[in-house]
C-alpha cells in the first residue's frame, strides 16, 4: 500500500514520546503491541537499513517526507531521536512474528495537551501491501491510542493522489472532513491533502471492546 505519513518532517515525527504521567528518563516506557501476525515495538538503530530501503522505494516515496539520505544517516538519526525524547511523539516499528526486521512504521503526534487529540501516519513496505499487515497493525495502534493514551480525536492527512492510503484510512473508520489545498511539499511539489479523523466514541461503538486484540508487554 502507498504510505500515509504525518505532515511533519521525519526528523521530528520519528521522535519517541514520553506520556505525561511517565518519567521522560524512562526509555522503555512504550509497550510492545502484539497481534496474531505482527509485533509493534520501539525503533532501534538496527532498523535503519530496512526502513531506509522502505522509505526510499519509489512506490512509497511518492507521498512521504524525504528520509535521511543514507543508511548511516538514518541510523544516526534514530540514535539522536531516541536521545531527544519528548512528550509529544510516538513511533512504532512494524515487524512480523518470528522476525525482528522492521517492515514499516506508525507515527503518532500529540496535537492537544495530554493526547486529547493526535495525528497519525504510517508506511508499510510495498511487498506487504494487501497482506493484512497494515490492517492488523493499524487496529493495534488504534486500540492503543484510544484505550491506553486516551485520545479523543485522531487525525490523518493523506495526499489527494494517494488513493490507496485514503482507502486504508477509511477502512479503519476515518471520516473525510475536508481538503487542505497545497498543504504538503513532496519531491518539490505542493500537494493537496485530505483531512481524515476518527472519534473515539465512534470507534468504540463500531467494535467489540470486550474482546481486545492488544497484548502489552
Amino acid at each position: 500500500m502507498n504510505s500515509t505519513i504525518l505532515r511533519s518532517e521525519l526528523e521530528t515525527a520519528l521522535q519517541p514520546v514520553s506520556r505525561a504521567s511517565t518519567p521522560v528518563e524512562d526509555h522503555d516506557w512504550l509497550p510492545v503491541l502484539e497481534g496474531r501476525h505482527v509485533v509493534l515495538r520501539t525503533l532501534r538503530p538496527s532498523d535503519a537499513a530496512s526502513l531506509h530501503g522502505l522509505l526510499t522505494a519509489p512506490e512509497v516515496a511518492r507521498f512521504v517526507s524525504s528520509p535521511p539520505a543514507t543508511v548511516d544517516a538514518f541510523e544516526k538519526f534514530i540514535v539522536k531521536a531516541n536521545r531527544q525524547r519528548s512528550s509529544k511523539y510516538i513511533c512504532y516499528a512494524v515487524t512480523l512474528k518470528g522476525s525482528d526486521v522492521a517492515i514499516g512504521l506508525f507515527q503518532i503526534r500529540e496535537t492537544e495537551p495530554n493526547f486529547q487529540a493526535a495525528e497519525w501516519g504510517f508506511a508499510i513496505g510495498s511487498a506487504f501491501w494487501g497482506t493484512g499487515v497494515f490492517t492488523e497493525s493499524a487496529q493495534l495502534v488504534l486500540q492503543f491510542v484510544f484505550l491506553t493514551l486516551g485520545v479523543h480525536r485522531l487525525e490523518a492527512r493523506a495526499a489527494v493522489r494517494n488513493g490507496r492510503g485514503g482507502r486504508a484510512l477509511q477502512k479503519m473508520g476515518a471520516v473525510q472532513e475536508g481538503v487542505l489545498r497545497k498543504s504538503f511539499v513532496c519531491n518539490g511539489q505542493y500537494l493537496d491533502q485530505v483531512l481524515y479523523a476518527i472519534i473515539k466514541d465512534d470507534w468504540c461503538a463500531s467494535r467489540e471492546i470486550g474482546r481486545p486484540a492488544l497484548v502489552l508487554h
